[in-house]
Parts: C-alpha cells; sequence; structure tokens
C-alpha cells in the first residue's frame, strides 16, 4: 500500500542542539527551522534548538535542582487558605 502524495509531512535529517549542555545530535524529524549548520560530514542541514535534552536533564544527569518546596507550600497556603 503506498502512501497518499502531499498530505504527510517531510521526514529529514535535522540537528537538534542543546546549548546549555554544549550538545548536538542529528537524527529525523518531520520538524523544520530555518537556521541551518554545518555538520561533520560537510553537508548543512536545518538546526533545532532546544532547551533540555538528556545531556541536561536532571534525571539523566544526577544533578538536581534545588526546589523552593516550602516557599510554594506557603503560597497555595495563603491564596486558598489553610484547611479546617
Amino acid at each position: 500500500m503506498l502512501m497518499k502524495k502531499d498530505i504527510h509531512p517531510r521526514y529529514e535529517p535535522v540537528v537538534f542542539r542543546d546549548k546549555s549542555a554544549d550538545l548536538a545530535f542529528l537524527t529525523r524529524s518531520t520538524m523544520t527551522s530555518d537556521q541551518t549548520i554545518e555538520w561533520s560530514d560537510g553537508r548543512t542541514y536545518a538546526v533545532i534548538d532546544v532547551e533540555v535534552s538528556s545531556a541536561s536533564h536532571p534525571f539523566y544527569t544526577g544533578k538536581s535542582r534545588i526546589l523552593d518546596a516550602a516557599g510554594q507550600v506557603e503560597k497555595f497556603q495563603r491564596r486558598y487558605g489553610r484547611p479546617s
């Protein structure tokens, strides 16, 4: 069975780049971008900047962020009152 023409997004090589972790990887995606980057193979690919990747996510890196949990509880109690 063949796919219908001109109804599916293009599935092309694209580079995802996490600037905070200095990581970039080449994969295939339907996402597009006007920005381009020259890859190590000498070809130019669309590049998509991401804020979090496996190189910068606390779950994968083992580095946890300090959360102000006490402040969040107090903010909730101020907003909605203390339960009776």
